[in-house]
């Protein structure tokens, strides 16, 4: 049955996981965000040299489970504390998923607009910067933000090599105090709370950006 007291003792428990839960979801976004345009526009590279690497290094990390890396990048990196190599490891995960939306919002550019910069002979790094990818960014924002609300979500990994994240200071607090119901749905509902108003927000901004 439901223990009013626990549930009071075990909120201030779950709110500090809370914290490095946003924080690994913020930091990790961060490098998913700038992976997955660097991995985007090296798929898009002249030389295969460059390419089949990445294309077959890109596929290989979305094809294994995120929490097998979790466990391999902690075992063999000892140099950087777990939080570090989760925020890492959950940003190249996620960077191989947003190169390919990032891929799309870049070919959906239409292709008058590469051939204008042609005839204008705009420089290379002018068009990608002025041309394509504000265009291709617009394009992608929702999608960009449906993984951010679901990186949100994979974050109690992070337990796997002991950061002590939300789930994991829910699990802990309940096997100590023999409260599981009580800290386990407390985290559920900071879910909840946390992610189902970006979730609106997302597909405010996908609804308003078709049209």
């Amino acid at each position: 049955m439901w223990d009013m007291d626990a549930a009071r003792a075990a909120l201030p428990v779950v709110l500090s996981g809370f914290g490095v839960t946003l924080l690994a979801t913020v930091l990790g976004f961060a490098v998913a965000v700038t992976g997955g345009l660097v991995i985007a526009l090296l798929q898009r590279a002249g030389t295969r040299w460059i390419t089949l690497p990445v294309r077959y290094l890109a596929a290989f990390v979305r094809s294994t489970p995120v929490m097998v890396q979790l466990f391999t990048a902690w075992v063999l990196v000892r140099e950087l504390n777990a939080l570090t190599i989760g925020v890492l490891v959950l940003g190249l995960h996620y960077a191989t998923y947003l190169s390919e939306v990032y891929r799309a919002g870049i070919d959906a550019v239409p292709r008058g607009q590469w051939e204008a910069c042609t005839a204008l002979s705009l420089p290379r790094r002018r068009v990608w910067r002025a041309v394509v990818l504000p265009q291709a960014v617009r394009n992608v924002l929702p999608a960009l933000g449906n993984y951010g609300v679901s990186m949100f979500k994979e974050t109690p990994f992070l337990s796997v090599i002991t950061v002590n994240e939300m789930v994991r200071e829910a699990s802990t607090f309940g096997s100590t105090h023999f409260a599981y119901l009580e800290s386990f749905t407390l985290a559920a509902v900071v879910f909840l709370l946390a992610s189902w108003p970006t979730s609106v927000l997302v597909r405010r901004l996908e609804a308003r950006l078709a049209h």
